[in-house]
């Protein structure tokens, strides 16, 4: 025998060895594969096989598994950023507005209101048990007095009233009685004289009493004239029904 022939050999036996060691070692319950003898290399191939298939199908059904049920339900925070702020930030809340507040200064000393009283009423020509009727249900000679809709003052002047007759200060007494004066003046005029027309407006706005045709249908509004015309002494006069031109 030859060098080579011998190392060949040798090399054979080393082999054969080899997958003797490996087939031996394989696990007793796995089942020799039918298409090949027992104790081949096919044989063996084929039972490393299978262990491999088994093995992907066990790693396969173990994530289908783990896929249906999640160690850890999901939270609607991991689909859902939450909004920043409170529920007061989106939503109004459905309560009623504050009452007004009470006025924190003293009412006017009554010399102090017939002072006002007597100038505006005699620039104006006014008499002055009106301006004063007209002031007392209005603020209740408060001058630092504000209702709930924005009128300021003793003669409880509208912000576009104020602007009207230039008012840089509506809680100035000198200033808010001189500028209620002259706008109960206006009305008087506008109304040709008629008090219960001119008193609804300066209550609820000449255009409400344009829209009626008269005193308007507020129950704050009549309760106003008839306040006033009693402290004048003088009883409410009932509406007149605006006649028909075609009529005439």
């Amino acid at each position: 025998m030859t060098r080579s022939a011998h190392i060949a050999a040798l090399a054979l036996l080393s082999a054969s060895a080899a997958f003797s060691q490996t087939n031996n070692s394989s696990p007793a319950s796995a089942p020799p594969a039918s298409s090949a003898p027992a104790n081949t290399p096919q044989a063996a191939i084929q039972a490393s096989v299978q262990k491999q298939k088994t093995s992907v199908q066990s790693q396969t059904a173990s994530v289908r598994q783990a896929s249906r049920t999640p160690d850890k339900p999901l939270t609607a925070d991991e689909f859902i950023a939450p909004m920043e702020g409170s529920a007061d930030d989106f939503i109004s809340p459905l309560v009623p507005p504050p009452p007004p507040k009470t006025p924190d200064c003293p009412s006017l000393p009554a010399s102090d209101v017939d002072t006002l009283v007597n100038a505006a009423a005699q620039k104006h020509s006014l008499k002055p048990t009106l301006l004063r009727a007209v002031m007392k249900q209005e603020s209740g000679f408060l001058p630092c007095a504000v209702s709930v809709k924005g009128a300021q003052g003793l003669m409880q002047l509208m912000p576009d009233t104020a602007a009207q007759f230039q008012v840089s200060d509506p809680f100035d007494p000198k200033q808010n009685v001189d500028a209620g004066a002259a706008f109960l003046k206006q009305l008087l005029d506008k109304y040709k004289g008629d008090l219960s027309l001119a008193l609804g407006a300066y209550n609820a706005g000449a255009n409400s009493v344009d829209a009626s045709g008269g005193v308007p249908n507020i129950e704050e509004t009549k309760n106003y004239i008839a306040s006033i015309l009693a402290d004048l002494g003088q009883a409410p006069a009932q509406p007149v029904a605006p006649q028909n031109p075609a009529r005439k």
